[in-house]
């Protein structure tokens, strides 16, 4: 039987800036709760929760506390379990963060761990000796700054892969290990219905820890060689798979920077027992520099449609893919790949049609459903962001212009993602002062003018999960690409013994010509979807609009008579 997250639409709610229900400007779970009707009305049958355990929010709830106990702003475990309750009854499964490779510098573990060597908690950390005075090895933090903080209690340094108030689990640990288990299944017990699991792939350290390269214009040294897609990964996530994640009908995706397509067909191959699918990271890097994200390149459409195309093509009855433009780690796509000013509905509209009908389960980012942009705060003090603060400070300690660094901040900033959703002219997310600034777009660009406008952003997603769970191509068919180096259309084929759709997508706001008789096996077919009023076409010649995007399906074994355009 197929699984069923391989006909799901994923929405990520990040629940700070989802809804806030009590007025204090931090969304929280009750907020969640008065939304699920939208979220229903929209069509997605998960949500994928970010971190809503006890924490002290020194990386925004990925430094956690306490795995089994709700972070007080946002609610009570009652709460939740009422969120899990409202959302079955409408057919919505709800999807933890699992965040494993690391805690917050207060969870019981590390307050005792950093108590004494000889601690029984000692070894649920990775701590080590310094040399002549120094850390352990090079590794510069994902956060800025050194991977290693020396702790006077023990006169050690531990490692901490992001903040240093997030010190690195130790998975050698046989004893951690079955901790983190148990808390898996004290999660599953209340009836969620997967997990996303943070960096999953790191969790696994050389145990080594060798020295990394020192890039051009970097202070530290890059370790990922040694932490990421390690050399007891597999080990690990098919101990898990055995003693917890068989036992339930759950998806589980895991977040894997680094990983390559031959990575994933290991990861997500169904008889490996590992994970469902992965977020592979490639194409979120390609408008950046070779060493940093920091570092704002053009996105080059070229390196876009190979990077999808390798992607499509090494999974396709292998594994599975997760398809996403958005995320609470990722600046908003239509900034970014799209164009948010003249073109931004029509922009947006495309980059959902694109990736939508990839192979793969699609992830909506909250507030992508109605296009919401990037955001450009006059003062660094508006920035919540750890990684952008830490990043900005490291950069004019080097002596970078504060206007360059901002450029930079506006394009790749993580907070780009986290200013609050837009509901109404208004904001509508708060009655009070939200813990980050909103965008003042909110006043044209909301939920609710998006659900009156029936041609609105929202209702192309609409159509598309509608498509999804109706057309079995879109979830089963091949892939080919088309106009591989065509600098502005990313077109593409998905096929069935019985079906072809055609895709064209148009990235620029220039017009291009197609010639039907080079990609449709003839010149009629009905329109699927598209975010024009209709077509231009004239003859054999298709003119592909600015931003255009359109679906065209075609039955390969009808005649050209039986088959008219729609």
């Amino acid at each position: 039987m197929e699984p069923w997250w391989k006909r799901s639409i994923v929405y990520q709610i990040y629940p700070r800036s989802f809804m806030d229900s009590n007025g204090d400007g931090i969304g929280d779970l009750q907020g969640i709760i008065s939304k699920i009707d939208y979220l229903k009305n929209l069509g997605i049958d998960v949500i994928w929760l970010s971190p809503v355990y006890d924490s002290p929010n020194d990386d925004n709830g990925y430094d956690i506390r306490n795995y089994q106990a709700i972070m007080q702003e946002f609610g009570t475990m009652q709460d939740l379990e009422q969120l899990i309750e409202e959302a079955k009854q409408r057919g919505i499964r709800i999807v933890m963060d699992l965040v494993v490779n690391h805690t917050s510098d207060e969870h019981a573990w590390f307050v005792e761990s950093r108590s004494s060597k000889d601690s029984g908690y000692r070894d649920y950390y990775i701590w080590r000796e310094g040399k002549e005075e120094q850390p352990p090895n090079n590794w510069g933090s994902i956060f800025s700054g050194s991977a290693w903080e020396m702790d006077d209690k023990t006169d050690s340094y531990y490692l901490h892969l992001f903040s240093k108030k997030q010190p690195d689990l130790n998975w050698e640990h046989g004893p951690l290990r079955n901790e983190i288990f148990d808390m898996m299944k004290f999660w599953l017990e209340k009836g969620i219905g997967g997990f996303r699991m943070d960096v999953i792939n790191f969790i696994s350290k050389d145990e080594k820890l060798p020295n990394g390269t020192i890039h051009d214009e970097q202070m530290y040294g890059d370790g990922s060689a040694y932490f990421m897609n390690g050399p007891k990964i597999h080990t690990y996530l098919r101990e898990m798979n055995e003693k917890v994640l068989n036992h339930y009908d759950v998806l589980t995706v895991g977040e894997m920077p680094g990983a390559s397509p031959e990575d994933a067909q290991i990861y997500t191959d169904p008889d490996n027992q590992e994970v469902n699918m992965i977020f592979t990271f490639e194409h979120m890097n390609l408008d950046s520099g070779p060493n940093e994200k920091w570092d704002v390149r053009p996105l080059d459409l070229v390196a876009l449609k190979r990077n999808f195309e390798k992607w499509q093509l090494a999974l396709h009855e292998v594994g599975w893919n997760s398809l996403y433009w958005n995320n609470h780690d990722q600046p908003r796509v239509v900034s970014r790949f799209g164009e948010d000013g003249a073109y931004r509905e029509l922009s947006a509209k495309m980059l959902a049609i694109c990736l939508h009908l990839l192979q793969g389960t699609p992830y909506i980012y909250q507030g992508e459903e109605i296009g919401m942009t990037n955001v450009k705060f006059d003062s660094l003090s508006d920035y919540r962001d750890i990684e952008t603060l830490n990043m900005y400070k490291e950069k004019r300690q080097q002596g970078i212009a504060h206007e360059a660094i901002m450029s930079s901040i506006y394009a790749k900033g993580r907070d780009n993602a986290r200013t609050p959703m837009q509901w109404a002219p208004d904001g509508g997310f708060t009655t009070g002062t939200p813990w980050i600034r909103m965008n003042t777009n909110t006043t044209f660009i909301n939920v609710e003018q998006a659900l009156a406008n029936e041609s609105s952003i929202f209702y192309t997603y609409q159509k598309l999960i509608q498509l999804r769970k109706k057309h079995a191509i879109i979830t089963h068919g091949s892939f080919q690409l088309l106009l591989p180096d065509h600098p502005d259309l990313f077109v593409y084929k998905r096929q069935t013994d019985e079906e072809e759709w055609l895709i064209v997508n148009n990235f620029s706001d220039r017009p291009n010509q197609l010639v039907w008789k080079e990609f449709v096996p003839h010149s009629k077919g009905n329109v699927m979807i598209s975010n024009y009023e209709s077509l231009k076409i004239e003859g054999d010649i298709v003119e592909v609009r600015p931003y255009e995007s359109f679906v065209l399906a075609f039955e390969r074994r009808k005649s050209i008579e039986e088959s008219t355009w729609s």
